[in-house]
């Protein structure tokens, strides 16, 4: 039996990373990848970097009004990611566009995720059988 509860572990385990990564793409705080702000911007990607206040030297950089300031990062491989106040900030201030609307919307569930999940609550089920006995 605790090759099964092994197993079902394992399962879930997997079945939570999944869920992790597909909350990183949908990011709970909302944030915006760089390609995000060069749609809204409607700039090319390397003007998006060019605005950016970002450092070699400095992993987080003290903010800086006429600059694009990213999100805190824990490590230099880290992504950019920018608050869509931010982003709306920079594009009145700075850029001097009047009317900047920022929607973001998540993306749908897909089928694999909904798999996933019937089979998550299958192997609870077969869990919760597992530990009765």
């Amino acid at each position: 039996m605790s090759d099964i509860a092994n197993a079902f572990d394992n399962i879930t385990t997997a079945i939570n990373t999944l869920d992790a990564q597909h909350a990183a793409d949908i990011d709970p705080q909302n944030l915006m990848t760089v390609e995000a702000v060069q749609k809204v911007l409607n700039r090319s990607r390397a003007s998006v970097y060019r605005y950016a206040n970002t450092d070699a030297l400095i992993l987080n950089p003290p903010f800086e009004h006429k600059r694009l300031n990213p999100e805190a990062r824990q490590h230099k491989e880290d992504p950019l990611m920018f608050h869509p106040n931010e982003v709306a900030r920079f594009a009145q201030d700075v850029l001097g566009i009047k009317q900047v609307t920022i929607e973001i919307s998540q993306p749908t569930e897909t089928l694999t995720h909904q798999l996933l999940r019937q089979v998550l609550a299958e192997l609870k089920v077969i869990r919760e059988l597992i530990e009765q006995r």
